[in-house]
């Protein structure tokens, strides 16, 4: 793995855990509006986004590359409303998407292949996390800011459920014991 391509995937590991600090800083914010189903999804969120810096992670030392990991920003904290926080989730995961479509052409550039097949299932996720976040800002933007509808988007939200991804661990080899 040269280093250009290196120093780039370190880069995005260091964007797949800062989503993924931004995502925990957003179920923090919900739990303080006692919105828990919110929560659920953003702590789903969280977790989705720290298995994606894990996949990087993996595939650099696969590849013989040395993973740098560097200071994580810390997040915003508090949003005017939940359509502000998931319109923030949209506008996010567009930046990501962004990141993910400059690591494809600097493989492009570099032709490594490898590299450019493994950034392929990230570009197909990206459409998913962009629609899954715009579907939730329409359907916020529909019931407002207050009564049933928020209750029930609430509720409907609270069913989503981290499905870890195959051949992925967050801790590979981790057992069953407590930390």
């Amino acid at each position: 793995m040269n280093e250009k391509i290196r120093n780039a995937l370190n880069g995005q590991i260091n964007a797949e855990l800062y989503s993924s600090y931004l995502y925990l800083s957003m179920a923090s914010y919900f739990k303080r509006l006692s919105y828990d189903g919110f929560a659920r999804w953003m702590e789903v969120q969280a977790l989705e986004e720290l298995t994606h810096a894990m996949k990087f992670f993996n595939f650099v030392n696969e590849r013989g590359g040395k993973v740098d990991l560097k200071a994580i920003e810390g997040p915003q904290t508090s949003w005017d409303s939940p359509l502000r926080a998931f319109e923030a989730v949209y506008d996010h995961e567009v930046k990501v998407t962004g990141l993910i479509y400059d690591l494809v052409n600097i493989a492009t550039e570099e032709k490594d292949h490898a590299t450019s097949n493994f950034l392929q299932w990230f570009i197909t996720e990206q459409v998913e996390e962009e629609t899954s976040a715009d579907n939730i800002v329409q359907k916020l933007k529909l019931v407002g800011s207050e009564g049933g509808g928020l209750y029930m988007l609430d509720q409907e939200l609270a069913q989503r459920v981290f499905t870890p991804l195959p051949g992925t661990t967050i801790l590979a080899g981790a057992g069953t014991g407590g930390a």
